[in-house]
């Protein structure tokens, strides 16, 4: 398996959970969090979020700074970038063509009446 290929697998890996996914948010809400500030309003221990964080951090999707004694947590949204360019894009470029030729062809219609 490639390098590139397991680093997106992580990435679609750790998005597929819908607490993680809620941390991804949280982070960019506010960047630069604490594990106790990501703590605040979720139902589990620090110990199942720190276990969140780490499969985020696998996935390059959160990055962390010593700042003092502090861990502050950056969401990272390069990664999520490289899937909708990889993958989103393709798909999205497809239907944009058809919407455009479409429009053209509509505008040519009313063009002509």
């Amino acid at each position: 398996m490639t390098a590139v290929k397991q680093d997106m697998d992580l990435v679609f890996k750790a998005l597929a959970d819908a607490t993680r996914r809620a941390l991804l948010d949280r982070l960019r809400a506010e960047n630069g969090q604490t594990l106790g500030d990501l703590c605040v309003r979720v139902d589990m221990t620090r110990q199942a979020v720190t276990k969140h964080l780490a499969l985020l951090e696998a996935a390059n999707l959160v990055v962390t700074v010593w700042h003092g004694r502090e861990k502050l947590h950056y969401l990272n949204p390069v990664p999520i970038h490289d899937i909708a360019e990889r993958w989103i894009g393709k798909f999205e470029r497809t239907r944009l063509d058809a919407l455009g030729q479409l429009k053209r062809g509509l505008e040519t219609e009313k063009g002509d009446t």
